[in-house]
């Protein structure tokens, strides 16, 4: 069994986390910060995990993101997530057809 990990944080940094609960910043980044801020209370990466619903990994990963970028790592990188294939001529394209086209077009839902 590794070694247990833990992150320590300064007054000013734990104020800037707890911040971030209010702030307009995405969810994912709300997460990591108050996971940063559960291990600096003394929570073991387990009982972290459990209470996010994540795996052990995932909240030592966040811990080591912390630990090597600071707060720069609890945003994601630039370019992750897929790619949008639609430009907007294309949208533009398909309004026209859509406002020429007689039919009504719907899908079909279950339940």
């Amino acid at each position: 069994m590794g070694s247990r990990l833990r992150v320590f944080l300064t007054r000013e940094q734990d104020k800037t986390l707890l911040n971030l609960r209010t702030a307009d910043v995405p969810q994912k980044v709300k997460d990591r910060a108050e996971v940063i801020r559960l291990s600096a209370h003394g929570w073991y990466v387990e009982k972290i995990a459990a209470h996010f619903n994540w795996t052990a990994q995932t909240v030592r990963e966040v811990l080591h993101r912390w630990e090597k970028l600071g707060l720069e790592g609890l945003w994601e990188k630039p370019g992750r997530g897929g790619k949008s294939r639609w430009v907007e001529a294309d949208m533009v394209f398909l309004e026209e057809c859509l406002e020429l086209e007689p039919r009504t077009y719907r899908t079909h839902l279950t339940s």
